[in-house]
């Protein structure tokens, strides 16, 4: 049966999105790269039980031709639950784009939404 899900999203720069991921979002390490030097065509990243996968669009139209046509970026929300939210919004909110400030929703979730390097959507959350 289903063990693990972990995205594989497609982005025009691999090396940008492990500099935005290490170094703006300071938490996740780079795990696997394809190659292991130079320009990355994929990269496996993790923080704790968290991991993404990130691979070029150049790479990924080799194998599916299809590809090539779709728009890369901002058509997925990445939904991660996080400890003690305002300290972890507060030390990030001045590095990146806030799309939703800090709020409290409806469904007992304190969460605030970013955009990254690549125009995806990343949710923060922590039950309230």
């Amino acid at each position: 049966m289903l063990k693990k899900l972990t995205p594989n999203l497609i982005v025009d720069d691999v090396n940008k999105t492990v500099d935005f991921y290490q170094n703006t979002l300071g938490s996740f390490e780079l795990v696997l790269t394809d190659p292991k030097k130079g320009q990355f065509d994929w990269a496996l990243m993790r923080c704790e039980d968290v991991e993404i996968m990130f691979q070029s669009k150049k790479s990924l139209t080799e194998k599916i031709p299809g590809f090539s046509e779709q728009k890369t970026g901002g058509t997925v929300i990445i939904y991660i639950e996080v400890d003690s939210i305002e300290t972890f919004y507060n030390w990030i909110k001045d590095r990146v784009k806030i799309v939703a400030e800090l709020t409290d929703t409806e469904y007992r979730m304190r969460e605030f939404l970013i955009e990254d390097c690549n125009g995806f959507i990343i949710a923060f959350a922590q039950w309230s």
